[in-house]
């Protein structure tokens, strides 16, 4: 095992008879850490010898893994980062209720850390099937949805749904109101199955926590959707709008946007989502292709919806989510006064 230099690479690379060994940092010479080393210790051998990356040799004398400098930085910049005690950032996916004996142990094998179930509208035989099989197969947690009142929750969480997804209709690029007529405003449903959630805690003593997916544009909404009961939220448009999203920077008019399109789009086709059986020209959209205004780098834009959220929850008096979820009062208003 060596390590290549590029200047030397690029001088000896037109030579063909050059051997692979004349270039390579020998064995003897490597800056290594053996297999079971603490991340710890490798950030201080990384800082003692000033390296940007330390090979990890495993019992064979071969490579096992590498440990970068950058990722020190990054875990210190990010002390809130969701990651396991290796310091691996955590890893969710989306399954459907078709393919899911493939998928899952895919997923499985890849490293997945929690699953859910993607659906427009999770009350039904095929959910519960699917809940079933995994958690038969795998301890791995497994969210459910989406549902709209206190019925599709304990169907879920009965079926063991380690999590539930809230919301039918709510979301800026879902049009699922207006092709089927489904769906039910998302603060009503909200507030439903959170008591929902609480009486299921108080008679079983498992707290199922909660995802508001859906109707989330403002910065405020997140606050609301925490007061109303929510455990997490789903913030597809928030974070369509940055860099870090996938889809291509736009520049219509005066204004630059980022693509933003749902599942259930013609754009999508994810049509195993949405099968209605029957002939293929039988199929309908439930959702649309559209466009939200960039907004720049996430972590900037983060760290201003996290000072709104703390403001206005010291304006309700409370520290936690637990207290503003108490102490909040939530007072209908109308379209004319918004």
């Amino acid at each position: 095992l060596g390590i290549v230099t590029s200047r030397d690479y690029r001088a000896e690379k037109d030579d063909p008879a050059m051997k692979i060994g004349t270039f390579m940092t020998p064995f003897s010479k490597l800056i290594y850490g053996r297999s079971g080393i603490s991340l710890s210790e490798a950030n201080r051998i990384l800082w003692e010898h000033k390296l940007n990356s330390l090979p990890i040799i495993d019992a064979d004398d071969r490579l096992a893994y590498f440990v970068f400098r950058k990722d020190y930085d990054s875990h210190r910049k990010n002390p809130d980062e969701l990651s396991d005690a290796t310091k691996k950032l955590l890893v969710g996916a989306g399954i459907n209720t078709r393919d899911y004996k493939e998928r899952v142990p895919a997923l499985i094998e890849a490293g997945v850390d929690a699953l859910c179930i993607d659906s427009s509208d999770g009350y039904s035989e095929w959910q519960r099937e699917t809940l079933e099989w995994v958690k038969s197969h795998y301890n791995i947690p497994v969210g459910a949805g989406n549902i709209v009142d206190s019925e599709g929750f304990r169907y879920l969480v009965d079926a063991g749904a380690d999590f539930i997804k809230v919301g039918i209709g709510g979301g800026s690029i879902c049009i699922t109101r207006e092709q089927k007529g489904i769906g039910r405003g998302q603060a009503t449903a909200l507030i439903d199955v959170a008591r929902a959630r609480d009486a299921y805690c108080k008679e079983t003593g498992l707290y199922v926590p909660i995802c508001s997916d859906g109707g989330i544009v403002h910065d405020y909404h997140m606050t609301l959707a925490l007061a109303m009961g929510a455990d997490f939220l789903m913030m597809g448009r928030y974070f369509a709008r940055f860099d870090e999203s996938p889809t291509q920077t736009l520049r219509i008019g005066n204004n630059y946007v980022k693509e933003y399109w749902g599942e259930g789009s013609n754009r999508a086709k994810n049509w195993q989502r949405y099968d209605m059986g029957g002939s293929e020209a039988l199929k309908f959209e439930e959702g649309v292709d559209s466009y939200v205004p960039y907004a720049g780098k996430m972590k900037d834009n983060l760290d201003i919806t996290l000072g709104k959220i703390r403001a206005t929850m010291c304006s309700c008096g409370a520290i936690t989510l637990e207290e503003l979820q108490q102490r909040a009062k939530i007072t209908l208003v109308s379209s004319t006064s918004i």
